[in-house]
């Protein structure tokens, strides 16, 4: 008898997202289900590891699934899950469903729901990161009530193929973004756009009247056809595969001549 498939969640958005249950509840009949989050809402931490500190585990309730809350990052909680609670690699992560799109290069370098897929990844494990379009006011708000419905059977789609075939070639994490309010989607395989964000810088004085920041961002437009921020406008369920080599593909020739334009400067 086939053993068991055992699939690892996790997320960035904390043990208590509802995004988190949401993805749970639809790939609980693929197998065992093992939710490794962090305890707290870790956004924007991309790769990041506990590297100087202790990190504590302890049990979690969630929905009666097998849940461990992390006092770390999300790589943390992948390297965790795998080291010391699975104590083996799990046949799929699947990190989400994230309360807000990951799209472009931009969220991509910065994102712990995307982070963790690429954890995972890096240990040989099929990953998909997948996150749901949502209103400005309910990013990072890990208790809101959202619909999670379409997004989550994208999950289930999606991880039954990768469990049944494997991933594409070549590919090690497939970034997945789900539109809102968008009854029945087509599919559509995207680049990442190299960015989406107009960055604000907000400049406030504290009681002492010294300076300090806050960082925000309005989202840009995209006319980029092929591009993962123009497909989710757009009504698509984009697919972004995503390698972990992150090797600029670029023709021998720039690089030599890049090369000599170099020692010329050196020797002067």
């Amino acid at each position: 008898m086939a053993q068991e498939k055992t699939i690892l969640i996790t997320n960035d958005d904390g043990i208590r997202s509802y995004g988190l249950v949401a993805v749970a509840n639809a790939l609980k009949d693929l197998g065992r289900i093992v939710i490794v989050a962090p305890s707290v809402q870790k956004s924007g931490v991309g790769r990041s590891l506990s590297l100087f500190e202790p990190i504590r585990v302890s049990g979690a309730r969630v929905e009666g699934y097998e849940a461990y809350a992390v006092a770390g990052t999300p790589t943390d909680a992948v390297l965790i899950a795998e080291y010391a609670i699975l104590k083996r690699k799990p046949d799929l992560l699947v990190s989400g469903i994230n309360v807000g799109e990951n799209l472009s290069t931009e969220s991509v370098m910065t994102s712990g729901t995307v982070g963790a897929a690429l954890t995972g990844a890096s240990q040989d494990v099929p990953a998909l990161a997948i996150s749901l379009q949502a209103h400005r006011a309910h990013v990072f708000e890990s208790r809101t009530e959202v619909d999670f419905g379409l997004a989550a059977d994208v999950a289930r789609i999606i991880a039954s193929h990768i469990l049944d075939c494997g991933m594409p070639e070549e590919v090690d994490v497939l970034n997945v973004n789900v539109p809102m309010d968008v009854s029945d989607p087509r599919y559509k395989v995207t680049k990442l756009q190299r960015n989406v964000f107009d960055i604000r810088l907000i400049e406030r004085l504290d009681p002492r009247g010294n300076a300090y920041f806050w960082i925000g961002s309005d989202f840009k437009k995209s006319q980029q056809a092929d591009s993962d921020v123009y497909a989710l406008n757009n009504g698509f369920v984009s697919i972004t595969p995503l390698t972990l080599d992150s090797t600029a593909v670029v023709e021998e020739g720039t690089l030599q001549n890049w090369l000599k334009a170099l020692d010329a400067a050196r020797v002067r």
